[in-house]
């Protein structure tokens, strides 16, 4: 991990310096992490990651359990010093693209799968962030002993990476369809002391616990109360994709309800999944730029872009299709997006060609 992330990280409680367009006051934010080792928030701005799925896969099925290894070479040929490295190919392609580095990339895991993988252990071996999103599995088995050898042994596993990781476990928990291994509230929160109770008692502490709900969640159904407490949490965090039943919702309409909820908590915000449907068609490029604004907010020291169209029912699907790859506009428009000085705290070289060094 090179110095400027560690150094990044040496901070548990901050105060943000700016804010976007209608952010409203500079909060300060904590986090239980221990500075140094876990990753804490910039001190001013937010992260850039994305999801890039390994090329010649869908990626991760809805149950997240796709591998995070990648199975075929990209198209074009990727640069940057780490294109070399196990599953790194489509990652560094795809920052050649953006014209800067990555500070997240995101990887996902099933229940039972074996991790840390290739692509893991490389981002974990390189100067960026991984943001680990772990699925979820059976609530009350889990309160009830029933996997605490198999989450002892990825305790074990994710302590051994020797770096920063941001552990997203169980996300979209408010979803209906979770609802048959989620239970209840009541049984979301007491598997996730659990699981945090294991992993304190296997001494790991470079892990920094992100929750993350859907954004529509805190709509008409009552996401906030699957929420562990501020002592439980790291990260505030929710999955933001516009919706399919809409013909174009700005960014702002879907994150609303969500950050007047996070309001209330002196927590860092990360959105861990958002992106543009190509249905937007002419307009994704001006959907990206109206989102820019958005999360240019005091409290959002994260933001993750959902670069795949694995969502799609099938070809013709383009409202759950988010990949701007091969859209120059779109494309152009999230590199505006990276560039930006807010969300690039750690100051990478940016390139103005789209072409990292």
């Amino acid at each position: 991990m090179g110095t400027a992330l560690l150094a990044t990280a040496g901070l548990v409680a901050i105060v943000a310096a700016g804010c976007g367009d209608g952010a409203g006051a500079v909060p300060k934010v904590t986090t239980t992490a221990r500075a140094g080792v876990a990753p804490v928030p910039p001190r001013q701005g937010a992260y850039f990651g994305a999801w890039v799925p390994p090329e010649g896969t869908g990626g991760p099925s809805p149950s997240g359990s796709a591998s995070a290894s990648p199975s075929g070479s990209p198209s074009v040929s990727p640069s940057g010093k780490d294109a070399g490295k196990p599953g790194m190919a489509p990652i560094a392609e795809f920052e050649r693209r953006l014209g800067r580095q990555l500070d997240i990339v995101q990887s996902y895991r099933g229940w039972k799968g074996d991790f840390p993988g290739a692509l893991e252990k490389s981002v974990a071996d390189s100067n960026r962030y991984l943001l680990l999103t772990w699925a979820g599995g059976d609530t009350r088995e889990i309160v009830q002993g029933e996997h605490d050898e198999l989450i002892a042994r990825r305790a074990r596993a994710v302590k051994a990476l020797g770096k920063p990781v941001f552990l997203r476990w169980s996300r979209d928990m408010d979803r209906t369809s979770a609802g048959k291994r989620v239970h209840s509230q009541a049984d979301f929160i007491a598997a996730w002391k659990h699981m945090r109770e294991i992993f304190k008692r296997e001494n790991v502490h470079n892990v920094a616990w992100v929750w993350c709900p859907t954004a529509r969640g805190f709509g008409g159904a009552d996401a906030g109360s699957f929420y562990p407490g501020d002592d439980q949490v790291d990260w505030i965090c929710a999955d933001a994709p516009p919706g399919a039943d809409y013909d174009y919702r700005d960014l702002s309409e879907s994150v609303k309800l969500f950050l007047q909820w996070a309001r209330k908590h002196n927590k860092p915000i990360m959105i861990a999944e958002f992106g543009v449907p190509k249905s937007y068609g002419a307009r994704r490029d001006e959907w990206l730029r109206e989102a820019a604004k958005t999360l240019q907010d005091p409290q959002v020291r994260a933001v993750v872009y959902f670069n795949s169209d694995e969502q799609a029912e099938n070809a013709r699907d383009r409202r759950r299709a988010y990949s701007v790859t091969g859209d120059k506009h779109a494309m152009s428009a999230l590199r505006e997006l990276a560039t930006t000085p807010y969300f690039n705290p750690r100051n990478l070289p940016v390139t103005s060609g789209g072409q990292v060094p």
